[in-house]
């Protein structure tokens, strides 16, 4: 396959054609945030007779392991016009924009699907599910704001930016190392609106939200919320309250180590009320991105758990290695390893014959190591055989709590 990095000058025009036939725009033209995510991250094309056909973008940043930092990057769009579908374009770019990536330090990737099982063919696995919470903002039991927010606006972009990376982050939290992804995000939707507080030293944005609004009586959505600690979670929750009076429903993703239903009056009879409108109120569980380990020594490294160390033969599959040409500068990370988890944990290359041999897919064994689901339950849902010994142990030496991005992509 021949591969070319996006040129912002010649290549607007096709590009903004593949999202068009896509369906992810609708406007005649390139919009300033089309544009502006383009030269967000790194931005690869296919060409079929001198043109872009296929796009693929990916953006770097870093992942929460417990109190680890991973490096990371995000697919942040995969996209393949009308003329070149069915050709497989779209994987093998993909495949060689993640090995681009891990020859730069990215040792996890992630990525949003549309559907389950097209991204399994280069070693991604099911995430965790997020829990999107729809409810009636009047019903919030939270104190109303003792003080008002200020509005922010998309001139705010950089604080916003800089409060997203100070935000308090749970287990396998992202943040995105790109200023220019945010802001493109920011200028897509002219009804989008922010308010926050500027608490932070010097007078910086300590804690925002940033809302998607419709109509007057919503609903609302809530695409970014910040916060450093649960003063500030809780005063942010006080001004979607301050709402109620006029908006019917706020539709947000529920943070992490946090359940939103505790926060509400009557959300059973609300959502019996509610229930067949367009402000009905719920909860929608879905498991809409999916993960990948792309360096296994960089990954056991940053893994430091509690009780005594566990020892085990690993056989990893990687199917991403059939999607990248001979001379690509990472070929996926298939292989046997001798793995250690506990206060430190490793992989080195090799086996041992007196250890147990846990037998897994990329996939499935990126999911064992973020805590997505336990090795019992992998080991009827996924690719992952081991001893039941084993995969009783891996059980309690993973005791994670549930990962979650916080951040869409």
């Amino acid at each position: 396959m021949q591969y070319r990095v996006y040129d912002p000058e010649k290549d607007v025009v096709a590009a903004h054609r593949i999202w068009r036939e896509t369906g992810w725009v609708t406007s005649d033209e390139p919009e300033p945030g089309q544009k502006l995510v383009l030269r967000s991250g790194r931005t690869l094309v296919a060409d079929i007779d001198g043109e872009a056909e296929c796009l693929t973008l990916t953006v770097p940043g870093a992942m929460r392991y417990l109190d680890a930092e991973v490096p990371f990057a995000a697919v942040m769009a995969v996209t393949t016009s009308r003329v070149a579908r069915k050709q497989g374009l779209a994987g093998r770019l993909t495949a060689q924009a993640i090995a681009l990536d891990v020859a730069d330090g990215a040792a996890v990737s992630a990525l949003g699907i549309f559907e389950q099982g097209f991204y399994n063919r280069l070693g991604f696995g099911n995430g965790s599910y997020e829990h999107w919470i729809r409810f009636d903002p009047a019903t919030l039991q939270v104190s109303s704001p003792a003080r008002s927010p200020k509005r922010l606006t998309r001139e705010h972009a950089r604080q916003m930016f800089d409060a997203i990376q100070r935000r308090t982050r749970g287990h396998g939290a992202i943040n995105l190392h790109s200023p220019s992804y945010l802001e493109s995000e920011l200028i897509w939707d002219k009804s989008d609106f922010g308010l926050g507080y500027f608490d932070g030293e010097d007078g910086a944005l300590s804690h925002f939200i940033w809302f998607n609004a419709k109509g007057e009586n919503g609903p609302y959505r809530v695409n970014y919320i910040a916060y450093g600690n649960r003063a500030q979670f809780l005063e942010l929750m006080g001004v979607i309250k301050s709402f109620g009076d006029q908006v019917r429903m706020v539709r947000m993703r529920e943070p992490a180590h946090i359940q939103i239903q505790d926060l509400l009056h009557h959300p059973f009879r609300s959502r019996i009320v509610s229930q067949k409108s367009d402000f009905a109120t719920g909860n929608d569980a879905t498991a809409y991105w999916q993960v990948r380990i792309c360096d296994l020594q960089t990954c056991l490294a940053a893994t430091h758990l509690a009780g005594a160390p566990l020892r085990f033969n690993l056989v990893l599959s990687d199917p991403i290695t059939h999607y990248l040409d001979g001379d690509a500068p990472w070929q996926g990370v298939a292989g046997e390893y001798v793995i250690t988890l506990g206060p430190e944990s490793a992989a080195q290359p090799g086996s041992e014959a007196e250890l147990p041999t846990l037998t897994a897919s990329t996939g499935a064994f990126t999911r064992l190591w973020l805590g997505v689901r336990p090795a019992s339950g992998l080991a009827i849902t996924d690719d992952l055989r081991g001893p039941d010994d084993l995969l009783a142990a891996l059980d309690r030496t993973l005791r994670l709590p549930a990962p979650h991005l916080e951040w869409d992509i």
